[in-house]
């Protein structure tokens, strides 16, 4: 009974092993959840996380010289 106890458990934890670290394969069959992390954001980026909004902000508030207007 201990045996198979053990056989058991050894199954399973190689069969946790080999999903966690095995070969990940880019098949179309695979769920979307899976391949929507390897793509990036798919919905809007908000204004705080888009590099080019920030950049357009910091020269508008900063001006074409790159000193802030209320300085002298």
């Amino acid at each position: 009974m201990t045996y198979l106890l053990a056989a058991i458990g050894v199954i399973a934890v190689t069969f946790l092993l080999w999903r966690a670290f095995g070969p990940q394969h880019d098949s179309s069959s695979a769920s979307p959840s899976r391949n929507s992390r390897n793509r990036g954001p798919s919905g809007p980026v908000g204004p705080d996380d888009d590099p080019d909004f920030l950049r357009d902000l910091d020269n508008r508030t900063r001006g074409p010289n790159g000193t802030d207007s209320d300085e002298s």
